[in-house]
């Protein structure tokens, strides 16, 4: 007599979890088939007879980390309650060192221009792979390292488990150095707008929110999961040839076109070198550089999806910081296009009455011009808010004091075209005419740095007397001292052929 049940499944994390409880109920003999759900949290079994026993059940999946319950059964809350804090508080440790990193500008200790020595590339790669390399590359492995491992059954080593990641560092390396290659032959003939590199990080950043979700287990994405057939599943649990030993390195190799201010940097650089084998070890080196930290990434993930009891907790701690890797840089490019972000709210959050009063001091006019003075650092735009009048000329001098590769270009979509080029120790120069009040936002050209450039109507309440025939006078419209400081994460000279400003 042919009989289904349904049983409730704890322990169940992505699709590799389905595969092997199917293939180990279909060797059992009263058991005729099986269907896991890792969306449902269940399993369907058709087997022969009224009975199955749960005891029995239980002691064969006890090393694999599954227990089978009927849906009737109590689960243990506080174990649950307990899993979710240290999930959460781990998380959270590695989101406040990770910013940690990025506010206080130690990334800029590394300085590359396009003449620096190979090993100081090494360095600015190894900067490149704790801080923004972390949040993006960083971010697409830990949401794939579940997908790569459910191609491996759990006998297999943890060096078979390993192979997606290294074949997706290897051909990260070979891919740097090829294209840093083309790109140092081709000179500073090639040219990427920042719409493009915008667009390509929401794309990016949109899948990772998705994988993210899915990591923590949210049910109703689970059915969305690009996952291969079953049929193809319990084939590749079976065939070790067949094993994803080409997509991780094509994915891998796909990363040099993903807008990291670090990888930029590089780029430009070999960009600059002018040589093909000199474009081509820049990329290598800096490549190279990165590879620790990410491969260190990857390989944890191998060893905690190694255990189903860490595999659940690894998922969600993957799953939280995916989440805020994506977030960070979706908020990050919403500063780049001069929209609405949670930079405002820091902005908004800073206008006390005290600094609006000071904020109506509008810049002076000296020949004709509003003369704005600012600062640029590693981490930061000082003043990163500032006032002008609508209709009249403005030269805004800005003056490096030690930017990154992110913060050593300043944009501002709706105010003029193109990036100012900031170079260390110099003060750069850019002369616009703003013409429709309103307030613009100007950052780094990853968004991560940002500031506000507030318009006013030339009538304004708050205006400064013409200085005719007078003395240059700089100065910042210094105010609320809102705006998006935290760092780019990028070190270095920019090297981008198409700033708008030398």
């Amino acid at each position: 007599m042919k009989n289904k049940v349904t049983i409730s499944v704890e322990g169940m994390h992505c699709h590799a979890c389905e595969v092997l409880i199917e293939r180990k109920l279909a060797k059992q003999q009263n058991i005729i088939s099986a269907e896991a759900s890792t969306a449902k949290g269940n399993v369907v079994i058709e087997c022969r007879g009224d009975v199955l026993d749960l005891r029995k059940l239980n002691e064969d999946f006890k090393k694999e980390g599954y227990r089978f319950y009927i849906p009737s059964e109590e689960k243990s809350n506080a174990k649950n309650k307990k899993n979710i804090l240290m999930v959460v508080g781990l998380a959270l440790l590695i989101i406040i060192g990770f910013y940690t990193l990025n506010k206080t500008g130690m990334t800029g200790l590394v300085s590359v221009s396009a003449t620096s020595s190979l090993p100081a590339f090494f360095l600015f790669g190894l900067l490149a792979g704790v801080s923004s390399c972390a949040a993006l590359v960083g971010g697409i492995i830990l949401s794939m390292s579940k997908q790569w491992n459910s191609l491996y059954s759990r006998s297999d080593s943890f060096g078979q488990r390993a192979k997606p990641h290294l074949l997706f560092n290897a051909g990260r390396l070979l891919s740097y150095a090829a294209f840093g290659m083309l790109l140092g032959a081709l000179g500073s003939k090639l040219q990427l707008s920042l719409s493009f590199y915008s667009i390509l990080v929401f794309a990016v950043s949109v899948m990772m929110l998705f994988l993210g979700l899915q990591l923590l287990g949210v049910k109703f994405l689970q059915k969305w999961q690009i996952r291969m057939p079953k049929r193809v599943s319990h084939y590749v649990s079976d065939e070790s040839k067949f094993r994803g030993k080409i997509m991780p390195a094509l994915m891998g190799a796909l990363t040099f076109f993903l807008p990291c201010g670090f990888t930029i940097t590089a780029q430009g650089l070999s960009l600059l070198s002018g040589s093909a084998v000199q474009g081509g070890l820049i990329m290598l080196f800096f490549a190279l550089g990165t590879l620790a930290p990410l491969l260190a990434i990857g390989l944890s993930s191998v060893k905690f999806y190694e255990k189903p009891t860490w595999a659940a907790t690894f998922s969600k701690i993957a799953g939280i910081l995916v989440l805020f890797f994506a977030l960070y840089n979706v908020n990050a490019q919403l500063n780049v296009m001069d929209w609405p972000s949670l930079n405002d709210i820091r902005v908004l959050a800073a206008e006390t009455p005290e600094q609006i009063e000071v904020d109506n001091d509008l810049p002076p006019i000296v020949n004709g011009q509003q003369i704005l003075k600012m600062e640029a650092s590693a981490y930061r735009y000082n003043p990163n808010y500032l006032k002008v009048r609508a209709g009249v000329p403005v030269k805004w001098k800005i003056t490096d004091v030690g930017t990154s590769g992110c913060t050593n270009a300043v944009i501002s979509r709706g105010l003029f075209e193109g990036e100012i080029h900031l170079t260390p120790g110099t003060t750069s120069v850019k002369e616009f005419t703003p013409a429709t009040p309103g307030t613009y936002k100007f950052s780094c050209w990853m968004g991560m740095v940002s500031g506000t450039l507030e318009v006013v109507a030339a009538d304004g309440s708050s205006g400064a007397v013409e200085a005719v025939n007078a003395p240059a006078v700089d100065s910042g419209a210094t105010g609320c001292g809102g705006g998006g400081s935290g760092s780019c994460s990028c070190s270095g000279g920019c090297g981008r052929p198409d700033c708008e400003y030398r």
